[in-house]
């Protein structure tokens, strides 16, 4: 190949050209991209900090958001084990309450047994002094004389202060 078949080549000129614009401007280029590709770097560090802080707060926040579930966890059992406690008492409040009723009930039950027993023997005594009362009477019609007749109410009269004794 011929040198002058070379300087008017186009791809030599085209190779020169490139090589003098990455002299000439190299520089310049290399700093403004290492400024970019620096500044990208720094926004890329600023960007991992923010996420390093958010993700601290995050953890910080989930740390926080457990531990108030596990006190509101330890609250809630507590609330439950007091409703626990507190309707046992209840239930043997209501247990004693219903046990105190029946016995009243039944007190009350007996009472009126035993006042409905006094009123019948009371009931069956007029009835049996009535019936000696009407019996007597007749036997007195029937069969006493005067002088057994008198003789009765005296014997009854000197009784009377023991019969009252005994009473």
């Amino acid at each position: 190949m011929n040198e002058d078949a070379l300087y008017q080549s186009p791809r030599f000129w085209v190779a020169v050209a490139f090589i003098l614009f990455f002299v000439i401007f190299g520089r310049k280029m290399w700093k403004a991209l290492a400024g970019m590709l620096d500044k990208r770097a720094d926004e890329v560090r600023a960007e991992l900090s923010a996420a390093r802080m958010l993700r601290q707060e995050a953890e910080a926040l989930l740390r926080d958001a457990k531990a108030r579930r596990e006190a509101a966890l330890a609250d809630a059992k507590a609330l439950l084990e007091g409703a626990k406690v507190e309707a046992e008492r209840l239930a043997k409040a209501a247990a004693q309450e219903a046990e105190a009723a029946a016995a009243r009930r039944e007190r009350m039950a007996l009472d009126r047994i035993a006042a409905a027993e006094k009123a019948a023997v009371h009931d069956v005594r007029v009835t049996a002094a009535d019936i000696a009362a009407v019996a007597a009477e007749r036997v007195i019609r029937e069969g006493m004389t005067a002088d057994a007749g008198a003789a009765l109410v005296n014997k009854a009269i000197t009784d009377l202060p023991t019969a009252l004794r005994a009473n």
